[in-house]
């Protein structure tokens, strides 16, 4: 049993960003943490549909049987090994009981990445989720929810909703060129994206305008956003990143599904559970 701990404490060392990690003090930044509301405060506002705002409630644990179910279009080719599943439920995977709120609608089945900028095993991540997102399902819907551990993790939350809705209003022309930017210049450049200044400076080189980025930077868009991200990490319970999420119902991470192909893998797997439910 001991032996058993110990691989699975090296496990979660080598595969996410632990909760626990801090920032150095000379690296503090005086921030406001944004308030966390309910899930029935946030959901009674009106957002777009991409990466949606709003808290959808789903059913608890169990699915009554007059639900309809959510039909991917890969559905019929996995439904014959539907009961031969590669990844197992307490090894690979956990169940979030009760099933907590999505990010959008019912209308899909959500994946969510929870993930942070200063995490290296997020940026290693990238190019495996972006691949999956490329080729997904039209009936799964893809969403990033940035983790607040610590004052510069509230800060590159701020930085990453900002980048959403300038992408949003076409004042950022590339969203996924300038997420892949921010991931460079903290983790290959050395720039730690410590304050609102350094921040702008590489907005801009991205094209955008000094009035558009200060517009978004303190919008009621962006501080919703935070707001319900916060919720959503403490409702999903997450403790290290990147977490993957699905549906609100199922949690996992690079570490129990074995390696980034198999956590792709084990996404897929999950999305036609929840398709076939």
């Amino acid at each position: 049993m001991k032996q058993l701990i110990t691989l699975f404490l090296l496990a979660l060392i080598v595969a996410g960003c632990s909760k626990e990690e801090t920032v150095p003090a000379e690296e503090t930044v005086a921030i406001e943490e944004p308030a966390v509301e309910t899930a029935e405060q946030i959901a009674e506002s009106s957002v777009p549909d991409t990466e949606s705002l709003e808290v959808v409630e789903e059913s608890a644990a169990e699915v009554e049987p007059e639900d309809k179910a959510i039909v991917l279009a890969r559905a019929d080719d996995a439904a014959a090994s539907v009961r031969n599943w590669q990844f197992k439920e307490g090894k690979n995977f956990t169940r979030i009981i009760p099933t907590q709120p999505t990010v959008g609608g019912a209308d899909k089945i959500e994946v969510a990445e929870v993930f942070m900028y200063s995490c290296p095993h997020c940026y290693d991540l990238e190019a495996h989720i972006n691949r999956w997102e490329e080729n997904k399902d039209p009936g799964v819907r893809f969403v990033r929810i940035p983790a607040s551990f610590n004052q510069l993790a509230q800060l590159h939350a701020q930085l990453y909703y900002t980048e959403v809705f300038l992408a949003r209003s076409g004042a950022l022309k590339n969203q996924n060129a300038f997420r892949n930017m921010v991931f460079q210049e903290f983790h290959d450049r050395g720039n730690r994206l410590a304050s609102q200044a350094v921040i702008q400076k590489v907005f801009e080189r991205a094209g955008v305008s000094a009035e558009d980025f200060n517009r978004t930077w303190n919008s009621f868009e962006v501080n919703q956003a935070l707001r319900v991200a916060a919720d959503l990490t403490r409702r999903y319970n997450i403790q290290s990143v990147p977490t993957i999420i699905v549906n609100g119902k199922y949690r996992t991470d690079t570490a129990m599904a074995g390696g980034y192909p198999q956590l792709i893998e084990l996404i897929d797997e999950l999305t036609v559970r929840e398709g076939l439910r």
